[in-house]
């Protein structure tokens, strides 16, 4: 018989790990001193190459030409590369019309996924600065100038822009999706203010040259393994507060499960081919934050199945664990009437217990792939 006082040590070793993530990595982290990032908006502007992945984007791609031809940046100091993933509608002869105004079509001759198209792009490039986004995206004017602000500094490696969700409809609400989205903002400038980014956001983000030049991923995902190569190379990825790319809420929100599951899957694959960054020893506190959002986050429904089952067995040992048995089982049966009942959601509370219990679900479905060896690099992104 296993002894009580092991199962009420694990129980809340368990608690400290499934919040670990959420709670105590970014209470630690905000005590770690603050580095600022000198930005000199009178410094002469660099050679930027605008590289945007495309497959399949022929009702999207004109628009998206059109407003990155029209941000506010000189068109000498600016090439606009369409990255394209043997696009098979009519997206490159589209791309192609605009060669007159220096748009250059970058094809892949088979698909190879979007990090592929983008190595093949970089190779055709010709900028000091390295801007990756994509035909969802809507710019604001001044992204690109925001944008050589920051590389300014000369421990700036990579830059990352801040997503704004657009969520459709008359209901003014943010999404399951939003919430998330505002929380994982408001880390990343956390960790932008310290070490720097573990992870860059994918709809728009920059790089230097001699970050991208070398060692371009083509199997892992590029926004993840860009904010891993800056810190690889002696420099920092930061988060300007000022830089948006703003895009549209998922069309069919059933299609976050498997978003996120495939953004998970991809993760683990890319800091897993970067391991040795996980080292505090010879990375300090990148190191620390490289655990604490990813690896750590990734654990989290490991720790909440055994927080579960454990208060479940000391229940009758005390009242705190019965409180905590019973607010468990409410959530879960809180999302078991969700799912049964969809109409139910309209409820905020049953809404974001759902959503919670759909990205943890999500989490341990992506390790449980990852474990089996699955590698995702090809896929049909998400309609919005």
């Amino acid at each position: 018989m296993i002894p009580t006082r092991f199962l009420e040590g694990l129980f809340w070793l368990c608690v400290g790990g499934s919040g670990f993530s959420y709670v105590l990595y970014p209470a630690l982290l905000s005590l770690a001193r603050t580095r600022v990032v000198n930005r000199n908006e009178a410094a002469p502007l660099p050679r930027m190459s605008v590289i945007i992945a495309a497959r399949n984007e022929a009702k999207r791609i004109v628009s998206k030409i059109e407003s990155t031809l029209a941000l506010d940046y000189p068109l000498d100091r600016l090439e606009v590369i369409v990255a394209s993933d043997a696009s098979d509608d009519n997206t490159d002869a589209l791309v192609a019309a605009y060669s007159d105004r220096g748009v250059r079509l970058a094809r892949t001759p088979k698909r190879g996924g979007k990090e592929a198209a983008q190595a093949h792009a970089i190779k055709q490039s010709n900028g000091d600065i390295l801007v990756f986004t994509d035909s969802a995206t809507r710019l604001d004017a001044d992204a690109l100038r925001r944008i050589a602000f920051n590389f300014t500094d000369a421990g700036v490696g990579a830059v990352s822009s801040e997503d704004r969700l657009e969520v459709s409809g008359a209901e003014p609400t943010i999404s399951g999706e939003g919430a998330y989205v505002r929380y994982e903002m408001w880390l990343r400038r956390l960790e932008s203010d310290r070490a720097g980014l573990v992870g860059l956001s994918g709809s728009l983000f920059a790089v230097r040259r001699e970050v991208a030049a070398d060692d371009w991923p083509t199997a892992v995902p590029s926004d993840i393994t860009a904010a891993l190569l800056t810190a690889e190379k002696g420099f920092r990825a930061v988060a300007d507060p000022l830089l948006f790319g703003h895009y549209a809420d998922l069309q069919n929100p059933q299609n976050e499960y498997e978003r996120k599951v495939r953004t998970v899957v991809r993760g683990m694959a890319a800091v897993g081919e970067r391991r040795g960054l996980l080292n505090p020893i010879r990375h300090g506190l990148f190191a620390f934050e490289l655990w604490g959002h990813k690896v750590m986050r990734w654990l989290t429904p490991v720790f909440l199945i055994f927080v579960y089952l454990l208060s479940g067995l000391l229940v009758l040992r005390g009242v705190v664990y019965g409180v905590i048995f019973a607010v468990q089982t409410a959530f879960y049966l809180a999302v078991l009437l969700a799912w049964l009942m969809p109409s139910l959601r309209r409820f905020k509370p049953i809404k974001l217990a759902y959503y919670l219990f759909q990205v943890h679900l999500a989490l341990l479905h992506a390790g449980v792939r990852y474990l089996r060896g699955e590698r995702i690099v090809v896929w049909n992104p998400s309609v919005r």
